[in-house]
């Protein structure tokens, strides 16, 4: 018997600790989850200025859920035949997160958003960089980073490829 209430005890003890440690990190959560929009709506403008050189106050956001574009989340509808997309993947060597320009249904640059890569300042340097000065094609992945190179271009094919999904959809 005295085991038994050893082992509930323990029990107890155990599940209270993990219901504290479940109400933290909730309470974190919703403690930071505003600000943490805002930094990544700051990082967005900043890079859509990046890539087309204009100032967004706040553009519009829009879902983009076509099972075909598996890195597409959402985009933005800039004007003039000019999209952003947010593209999101991943490989065995970490989590990858871009704003992928694109002009006329052409690639026209590229923001990083999150890089998580194993190799992340040699994808940056030696592919991600070019490709925005125009040095290098997209399809050029040897980099000392392939793997991530590889998954990189694979989103720029898919934003292209959403660009004329977009460009075709009614407008409101």
């Amino acid at each position: 018997m005295a085991k038994a209430k050893h082992y509930v005890l323990t029990s107890l003890t155990l599940g209270l600790i993990a219901a504290a440690s479940g109400l933290l990190i909730g309470c974190t959560f919703l403690l930071t989850k505003k600000t943490i929009e805002t930094n990544e709506t700051k990082r967005i403008i900043k890079g859509l200025k990046e890539i087309y050189n204009v100032d967004f106050e706040k553009p519009k956001k829009e879902d983009l859920k076509v099972k075909e574009l598996e890195y597409i989340t959402n985009y933005y509808d800039l004007d003039e035949g000019r999209y952003a997309f947010i593209t999101n993947g991943a490989n065995s060597y970490g989590k990858i997160s871009l704003l992928v320009g694109c002009t006329n249904n052409e690639f026209v640059g590229l923001y990083v958003i999150t890089n998580e890569q194993t190799y992340a300042s040699t994808l940056v340097e030696n592919y991600i960089d070019p490709l925005n000065k125009d040095t290098t094609k997209i399809d050029d992945v040897s980099c000392g980073a392939t793997y991530g190179a590889k998954l990189v271009r694979d989103m720029i094919n898919q934003a292209e490829e959403a660009s004329v999904y977009v460009s075709n959809l009614p407008k409101e």
